[in-house]
């Protein structure tokens, strides 16, 4: 090795590893990093290394079947959304809560399973919460019983095809683009299933049998006031004249004697007085700075004096308290409202709504309500009249995590447009008559011709942000391989399963390996991003062996389950994060309940991948 790619080799790998800290820290947003990520690569071809890959080999990555066949999914996936078919296939649901939890469970999580295996499992996650939070009441236990698994399920599912998951679709793009093994096929529909599938059965016995014991009883926001009593929420309020605030010592009990609220920080003329409450009493005027749980944020107006508002003097007047309703909503992946500011929203000036409260990921945020950013997974909650209500429904910019009927449409025809659409891509890819590339542009295409949805509504559903992270991990691929640190990080790999005591068990061993890296890095990046720096490396492994590519096979379908089996944190896999801030959830449920189907699917995928491939010595 020389000195010129000594140089590059070092240069690749400190632009990996300052990628890696920027999606872990999240101090800037994920496609931000990749689209840093991308002008540095172009800025380095430009710059004339030897080693360096050249800008034509750059570039070619936007020719990559593997994005615009994710961007076909997605659309498609759209088409379902809108025509709420499965919200229709969820109302067969309801029938299974008269057999108990682990019936009902039974069926759901295998809805979910059996959804996300051929559609976007996001959307399918979404769709069903507010499903699960009603149907929750009337099983009598919490929904945080009933969230994760849901969550859980649709990983399961998503493991078990090539359209489950992005994840399995780009590897199938480096199976194909492999420099070690110019003339390996595409992954086949199916070719997961048969490790997916035992894994995804052991998955739900798991969640059906010990989920109600194992996961807390903690309540997610709904739609009943009366039943939103243990998330806490950040709140500002403003001390009215008629207060019985006034005059009173800041440390005074009075927060303590109203259940529900406590106070943080009072704000006068700009200043805190955070450090100095013993030294100060209360003045009209006076910003408080408070943790309420919901209850409270209704009794606080009349209880002691204080008027609800956000840092753009959102206040509820004109809402009677008789008729104002609380509701919850969840920002979804493809709102509208992702990186705007609460004062560039207005929610108050285009809803009559107060939004009176935000959570995200089980977390109480800074004080200034106003200056937030929104973020997908943000919890928000809403003040103001049924009317009201249904108009931020109708917009679909929040999701709001209530059970909405699902209206009886004359035009069947169109769901069943949309299935057979989504069947036939299937059909064309399983049985090799057409590449899933084409059979799902040409889905697409079908749908829109037929005005199954627009355009426009299939673009808007794209996770764009995905798209990006996912071109711009394409060209470092191309250059961990072209400067030799794919086959670097693969003789780490190697260099463990060739030690002494391994031996005869040297493949069985390399599985296991790339499975625990893999699975390492998922928890901490987006599946798209692991899988896109661990699939060059299992392929530049398995040819290091010597494997032929069939064998080699085996260590990339191995990465792609440990890629999407993110369990043990909330920030793993996007759905994790939506039930984390819709559930209640804390950051170590997931760790106490994850670790078990974590375990499952690393010892399961290791013994299942060596059985098929015949790489346990007998």
């Amino acid at each position: 090795m020389d000195i010129a790619l000594n140089t590059e080799l070092l240069i690749s790998l400190a632009l990996l590893v300052l990628a890696l800290i920027s999606f872990v820290l999240e101090k800037i947003r994920m496609e931000v990093t990749a689209l840093i990520l991308l002008g540095l690569i172009i800025v380095l071809t430009a710059s004339g290394l030897s080693n360096w890959p050249n800008l034509g080999e750059i570039l070619g990555v936007f020719s990559s079947e593997a994005p615009l066949t994710i961007i076909s999914m997605f659309m498609i996936s759209s088409a379902l959304t809108r025509h709420r078919i499965i919200e229709r296939l969820s109302l067969y649901l309801e029938e299974f809560t008269a057999y108990g939890y682990k019936p009902f469970m039974l069926m759901l999580l295998l809805s979910v399973a059996i959804c996300s295996a051929f559609v976007n499992n996001t959307p399918v996650v979404v769709i069903l919460l507010p499903v699960a939070m009603s149907l929750s009441k009337t099983l009598g236990v919490s929904s945080s019983k009933l969230l994760i698994p849901i969550s859980y399920a649709s990983i399961f599912g998503g493991c078990c095809t090539l359209i489950g998951t992005s994840t399995n679709i780009l590897a199938s793009g480096f199976m194909t683009k492999s420099l070690h093994y110019p003339n390996m096929k595409a992954m086949e529909m199916f070719e997961l299933s048969k490790i997916g599938l035992p894994l995804l059965f052991t998955g739900l016995f798991y969640l059906i049998f010990f989920g109600r014991r194992l996961l807390p009883e903690r309540e997610a926001l709904s739609s009943i006031l009366a039943g939103i009593q243990r998330k806490e929420y950040l709140t500002e309020a403003i001390v009215l004249a008629e207060s019985t605030l006034l005059g009173k010592k800041m440390t005074d009990s009075v927060f303590e004697r109203s259940a529900g609220i406590r106070l943080l920080d009072v704000v006068r003329a700009g200043n805190s007085l955070s450090n100095m409450l013993d030294d100060h009493f209360f003045q009209v005027g006076d910003r408080l700075i408070m943790t309420c749980k919901p209850q409270a944020l209704m009794n606080a107006r009349e209880g002691i004096g204080v008027q609800i508002f956000n840092s753009m003097s959102i206040g509820i007047e004109g809402i009677s308290m008789e008729e104002a309703v609380m509701k919850e909503g969840m920002v979804g992946p493809t709102s509208p409202l992702i990186s705007k500011s609460l004062h560039e929203i207005e929610f108050r000036t285009r809803y009559n709504l107060s939004l009176v409260a935000l959570h995200r990921r089980g977390k109480n945020l800074q004080m200034r309500l106003g200056d937030l950013r929104i973020k997908a997974g943000d919890s928000l909650l809403f003040l103001g009249s049924e009317k009201a209500i249904d108009k931020l429904r109708a917009s679909k910019e929040v999701i709001l995590l209530e059970h909405a009927p699902v209206a009886k449409d004359k035009e069947n025809l169109k769901p069943l447009g949309v299935m057979f659409v989504l069947g036939a891509v299937v059909v064309s890819a399983t049985f090799g008559i057409l590449p899933l590339s084409i059979a799902s542009i040409l889905g697409v295409i079908c749908l829109v011709t037929t005005r199954l949805v627009t355009l426009r509504e299939a673009s808007r559903v794209v996770e764009w942000n995905i798209i990006i992270l996912i071109y711009s991990m394409l060209a470092l691929g191309v250059v961990l391989e072209k400067t030799g640190a794919s086959a670097l990080l693969a003789e780490a790999v190697i260099a463990i399963c060739q030690a002494p005591y391994v031996g005869e068990w040297q493949l069985l061993c390399a599985i296991a390996v790339i499975y625990l890296v893999t699975a390492i890095l998922t928890e901490m990046l987006s599946n798209n991003a692991t899988i896109a720096i661990m699939a060059p490396v299992s392929l530049a492994a398995a040819h290091q062996i010597g494997l032929d590519e069939n064998s080699a096979r085996a260590f990339v379908l191995t990465a792609c389950i440990a890629s999407s089996a993110s369990f043990i944190t909330p920030i793993g896999y996007q759905t994790n994060t939506f039930v984390y801030g819709v559930g209640g959830y804390r950051f170590k449920d997931f760790l106490k309940f994850g670790i078990w189907p974590m375990g499952f699917y690393f010892l399961g995928t290791t013994m299942l991948v060596s059985w098929h491939w015949n790489f346990i010595p007998l």
